[in-house]
């Protein structure tokens, strides 16, 4: 129970990802990568992400061009309808790569959590 109290006093200040995306929104605005406007944008955003990591996936599907280009277009229409948008890939031992958009004003998931300020 203590290690459980100790994990969530720091987790609103670390960079782990959490469970429900929308949760994005109480971490530090230190741990923001960008705004946009445009679903289109953010989605541009998440895919150079992908590019840039993709040599590193240790799943030759993950690295295939083709899908992540699905998975960028699946993403601006997520996020055009105000859904939130989290894409988890294992690279070479022993990481992992989580990106994730999280659209807010307000978040469709828990309307309650506000959008980061500067």
């Amino acid at each position: 129970m203590q290690r459980y109290r100790e994990v969530a006093a720091q987790f609103p200040t670390s960079d782990l990802p959490p469970l429900e995306t929308a949760y994005w929104l109480i971490k530090p605005r230190s741990l923001v990568r960008g705004t946009w406007e445009e679903a289109k944008e953010a989605a541009s955003w998440l895919g150079e992400q992908l590019a840039e990591y993709a040599p590193r996936f240790t799943s030759e599907t993950d690295r295939d061009t083709a899908r992540l280009a699905r998975l960028v277009n699946i993403a601006a229409e997520q996020l055009h309808s105000g859904t939130d948008v989290s894409y988890g890939f294992y690279l070479e031992r022993p990481s992992y790569l989580s990106v994730a958009v999280v659209t807010c004003s307000p978040n469709r998931a828990n309307s309650e959590l506000a959008c980061p300020v500067g």
